[in-house]
């Protein structure tokens, strides 16, 4: 059985995605989301949620610049939209959310299998493994230098 914590990320996962796809605005999308998940997510989750999809939207372009640089075969437009999505939040949740690197990708992986193509977990694995290898770089792109919210 898949963590509530998980579900919460399939949630943010779903209202990016609405949002890259169908150009809603932020707020409407997640409000629909939040409003249509059965059982509802208890209200710490729906923050989570919340925190997540702000968080990437802030800060989105720095994310799509930092995806490019570890993924230089890809431009980051013809990235599959899901998978581009599954990479900002991994890549916003290990730079500006205390959770570990490890449980990151992980998820990010397990998000992949769920959502993405076939191909999608060996490509999303590659892309943040390297920017793990090269996190200052990833932090500098997109100006972390801080953790503004503690999670796992």
């Amino acid at each position: 059985m898949k963590s509530q914590r998980h579900r919460a990320r399939q949630a943010a996962l779903q209202v990016l995605y609405e949002i890259d796809i169908a150009d809603h605005p932020p707020g409407q999308a997640l409000a629909a989301r939040l409003q249509t998940l059965d059982p509802p997510l208890p209200d710490g989750l729906a923050r989570f949620v919340q925190e997540i999809t702000e968080g990437v939207m802030s800060v989105r372009n720095q994310l799509d610049e930092a995806i490019g640089r570890f993924a230089p075969e890809w431009p980051v437009s013809q990235i599959a939209a899901i998978d581009r999505n599954i990479l900002r939040i991994a890549l916003w949740e290990m730079n500006f959310y205390n959770t570990p690197t490890k449980v990151v990708i992980n998820e990010a992986v397990e998000l992949a299998k769920e959502f993405g193509a076939e191909t999608s977990p060996r490509f999303i694995n590659g892309v943040l493994g390297a920017a793990t290898r090269n996190r200052a770089d990833v932090q500098t792109l997109l100006g972390a230098s801080r953790t503004i919210v503690s999670g796992d």
